[in-house]
């Protein structure tokens, strides 16, 4: 054991690993991709395979890092598949008809959505190239409604379609990360990256790689790099944190997301979307994920029953009752595919749900609680689907879900899985029943279609030698959506490095780097980053929360002013993992920042978006029916706007199919 040379605030930290803050190492490379999670693996392993010269960063160990490092069970959007009764360009006309879901509202950037379309299923056999069982080989589940005998494919949701795949993909990550080794890719674990470099050290110039730190020895990393993708993923977290609450079980997502690659490309002077959209969060109040009983997502379409027995009605999206299981996984008369997601969602891609008025009825005592998740009661295909196929693959369900509770005797054969249920008073505010509740100031980036970077149709941002992928970009997608944009935007990163000229660096900017980075390491007595971090979330609930107006928002500006020129300028580290921790916080208060003034400069209340300005109450005036884009200039924030669909350029709009074949570099 060793102890860091530089104790703070009067204590001794030991530390395990040899620390060398003065160490700097050189790594150059064609294309650099920040973010090891699912889409940043898939990028690297595209862009080695056009023969690029790859290095992948990440804060974490790639073999179980990002959003999906802990598995995957369903895989959206595979139009491409053989049995798939949809293609692509029919499910993105479909879903840009359909309003108010959070994957698929007006807002949902076009490009990434249709790549999705495109490639989900090409990606899909990728992994299962890489060992992932995308079938089922073993006959498991021959004869079962939702298989398909000749390919073995298995699907989900919407069994008269097929376009969403089930999958055993609980090992996912470590399966990319073999072929990332297999590919040559050099993996950079462990390593938190904290600025782009730019050419000549301009801001709103070419990218031409990064600086980092590692989180274990505090060695600085300068990247060069002919090209750059991002793959950080969102901010998360950045409305409530506690070290008293379950830290793993509130968010789908990567708890290391803290929104490192926005500030970063921020201070790069890129431009970013959608940034003041948001979402409700239970944050720690929250159940354990998918390990209540429900009928939502990886437990659809399960049977729910009272204390007394007494089954929930199923309805189709018109309200017409349904009689049996099967019918719950069909789109209704008349209806072309059933999109599923978190509500609320279009009735024109709704799929069945359990009886709307369900609150209602259980305070006229027609229903009692508590309610059951009914397995024992479901078709034995359908009872093993949910809770093995499903359950045992999803993200952050294998071990702590399934494996746990299967050790400790549940037997979905025989044994019901209590119901959570929010109280009726809750119902109608579009907060399914199983996710708990935390209080109304407590925010969250929007899941699966948040803000994020602006980019073209090759998924490069808006400074040249800079693409994203994934939650990086703005719209956001699933696990299949970073995966497909990721190894379409290691294509376009590929063939841009291998065509383009040696990078510029300039030393100024990097020695003005290592000195922002060390600061908190030389700190003397000051702020520690879990108090700087508590301070940062109490900012964005009150100055952030559910409701805004101008004055709220530009004095929450103003504290994230005050705290970045005073305690965040005094918060110390005593090893490396804690300066990554203070480096996380300075990556927030941008975040925070740019979250603030993308709210400022949408001066309307948006539904689809879960934005409500108390200053300008009314909702999706046709006059704001467009994007809000936002950029830094040399510290000046400069904002556009940008039409619906801004993607298909008039007056010769080209349609999506042309534009992927002129763009997709296949």
């Amino acid at each position: 054991m060793q102890t860091n040379t530089k104790p703070a605030a009067k204590e001794i930290c030991y530390w395990p690993y040899s620390v060398n803050y003065n160490k700097e190492t050189t790594i150059n490379t064609d294309v650099l991709i920040i973010g090891g999670g699912i889409a940043g693996c898939h990028a690297a392993i595209a862009a080695a395979r056009k023969g690029a010269k790859v290095a992948i960063v990440e804060k974490g160990s790639v073999i179980r890092s990002g959003s999906g490092g802990a598995g995957v069970d369903h895989w959206h959007c595979a139009c491409k598949n053989p049995c798939s009764k949809i293609t692509p360009d029919e499910m993105v006309e479909t879903i840009e008809t359909a309003r108010g879901n959070l994957f698929t509202h007006e807002y949902g950037t076009g490009p990434s959505f249709y790549i999705l379309c495109k490639e989900s299923y090409d990606a899909l056999l990728d992994v299962e190239e890489f060992g992932i069982k995308i079938r089922d080989v073993d006959d498991e589940f021959a004869g079962a409604d939702f298989r398909d005998e000749e390919t073995k494919l298995m699907f989900a949701y919407d069994y008269k379609n097929r376009h969403c795949i089930r999958l055993a993909g609980a090992k996912i990550k470590p399966a990319l990360y073999e072929q990332l080794k297999h590919q040559g890719v050099k993996i950079f674990d462990r390593v938190m990256t904290t600025s782009l470099i730019t050419e000549e050290g301009q801001q709103g110039a070419r990218v031409v790689g990064a600086t980092g730190v590692n989180v274990r020895t505090g060695e600085f990393f300068l990247f060069k790099s002919k090209a750059t993708i991002l793959s950080t993923g969102p901010s998360l977290r950045l409305w409530v944190f506690s070290t008293e609450l379950t830290g793993s079980v509130d968010s789908h997502e990567d708890p290391n997301c803290s929104g490192d690659g926005s500030a970063m490309a921020w201070q790069a002077g890129a431009e970013f979307s959608l940034m003041e959209a948001s979402t409700p969060s239970a944050g720690g109040l929250c159940y354990p994920a998918y390990g209540t009983g429900n009928a939502h997502n990886t437990w659809f379409a399960c049977t729910l029953v009272d204390s007394n027995g007494k089954e929930i009605p199923w309805v189709d999206r018109d309200g017409r009752m349904l009689k049996t299981v099967s019918e719950r996984y069909r789109p209704a008369p008349g209806q072309k595919l059933i999109y599923h997601g978190p509500p609320p969602i279009s009735n024109e891609i709704q799929g069945p749900r359990l009886i709307p008025d369900l609150p209602e009825r259980i305070l006229k005592g027609e229903f009692v609680l508590p309610f059951f998740a009914d397995l024992p009661g479901m078709p034995e295909h359908e009872r093993r689907a949910i809770f093995g196929l499903m359950v045992g693959n999803e993200g952050k369900t294998r071990v702590p879900i399934y494996e746990n509770y299967t050790q400790a005797g549940f037997d979905p054969d025989k044994d019901m899985l209590q119901a959570n249920v929010l109280p009726p008073e809750m119902a109608g505010k579009h907060i399914p029943y199983w996710n708990g509740v935390g209080p109304p100031q407590w925010r969250e980036t929007a899941f699966g279609g948040g803000g994020g970077l602006l980019y073209d149709w090759d998924l490069r941002t808006t400074l040249e030698g800079l693409y994203a992928a994934g939650n990086q970009l703005a719209g956001g997608g699933n696990h299949a959506g970073a995966a497909a944009t990721g190894r379409y935007a290691g294509r376009k990163a590929a063939t841009y490095a291998l065509n383009a000229k040696e990078p510029a660096i300039n030393r100024e900017q990097i020695d003005k780097e290592k000195s922002r980075v060390y600061a908190p390491v030389n700190s003397g007595d000051g702020i520690g980053w879990k108090e700087l971090r508590a301070g940062l979330t109490r900012i964005m609930q009150d100055y952030c929360s559910v409701a805004k107006n101008k004055e709220v928002l530009q004095t929450g500006l103003q504290w994230f002013e005050s705290i970045r020129e005073s305690d965040a300028s005094m918060a110390y580290a005593r090893n490396p993992h804690e300066l990554m921790r203070v480096l996380e916080c300075f990556s927030r208060i941008t975040v925070g920042e740019i979250i603030l003034h993308a709210s400022l400069a949408r001066k309307a209340s948006s539904l689809p978006l879960k934005f409500i300005r108390l200053d300008y109450p009314e909702t999706d005036q046709p006059e704001w029916d467009k994007f809000i884009v936002i950029k830094q200039e040399n510290g000046v924030i400069k904002t556009r706007d940008l039409p619906p669909k801004f993607w298909l350029k008039p007056p010769n709009a080209p349609t999506y199919k042309e534009n992927y074949d002129r763009h997709s570099n296949l």
